[in-house]
């Protein structure tokens, strides 16, 4: 047994590697432009899905939310701005310069948003710290083809309250019988996404991965199936545009 354990701290350490890359080489590069992207990529359609994503974290009335995976803030800021109560809200991200941005639009537009550089395989808060975590457009870089994925969700349900609540909007596959959506939504998704990300960012290559890591990324049934097996007690979840996104509530 004691062999071993060399051989699975250099695995670990590998995987987290592999996570980090996302954040180091691909996100950490692209903030200046990241939400003129999502605008172009969605045709706007982005603002409303948060919007639905930020009234779903405040259905049960929680005293505290946390966004992972925060980015520029958007969702963030959106639940501070919808929320008619005083509540905690936090972001949570490991690309410092996407943070910046965060910061100051919560300085420019006033809400109290507390704003932290953290990893998600080690989320810097205790245990059962949360009513609600919520993610928008940033689950998929922690599951697809990533090494710590199990890592992530365990970590995720560890801060997150017996009873609480886990909302992501993110990336999901139309109907397997829609076969024209889908034939141009991955078109769209693996040539128009890598080439206007690189006409406006100038990095290709974070826009390439993200456009292939969302045309192959979970059916929404799929994802449901993930949620549960990975200890969540419950799963809901609405289509958007066809099924080219969703939005997912998860029970702890």
């Amino acid at each position: 047994m004691t062999e071993n354990i060399p051989n699975q701290a250099l695995l670990n350490d590998k995987c987290r590697k592999q996570s980090n890359f996302l954040h180091n080489d691909v996100f950490e590069s692209i903030p200046k432009n990241y939400d003129l992207i999502n605008r172009l990529f969605t045709l706007g359609m982005d603002v409303g899905w948060r919007n639905k994503a930020a009234r779903e974290s405040l259905k049960a009335k929680p005293q505290s939310v946390l966004d992972i995976c925060c980015g520029t803030g958007d969702l963030a800021l959106t639940v501070a701005k919808f929320a008619k109560y005083d509540l905690q809200v936090t972001g949570l991200d490991y690309s410092q310069p996407m943070l910046n941005v965060a910061i100051e639009k919560a300085q420019k537009d006033g809400y109290n948003v507390d704003f932290v550089n953290g990893d998600i395989a080690n989320i810097p808060f205790p245990d059962n710290s949360f009513d609600c975590l919520c993610i928008g457009f940033g689950f998929r870089n922690l599951t697809y083809k990533n090494g710590m994925a199990d890592r992530h969700i365990a970590e995720i349900l560890r801060v997150l309250k017996p009873g609480g609540r886990f909302v992501i909007a993110e990336s999901s596959q139309p109907r397997p019988n829609a076969r024209v959506i889908r034939y141009f939504h991955r078109r769209y998704l693996k040539h128009f996404i890598p080439f206007i990300g690189k006409l406006v960012s100038g990095n290709r290559i974070a826009y390439t991965y993200l456009g292939n890591s969302a045309a192959n990324y979970y059916g929404a049934e799929e994802l449901s199936d993930l949620l549960l097996k990975s200890g969540f007690s419950a799963v809901t979840f609405k289509r958007l545009f066809f099924g080219a996104a969703a939005i997912h509530v998860a029970v702890k």
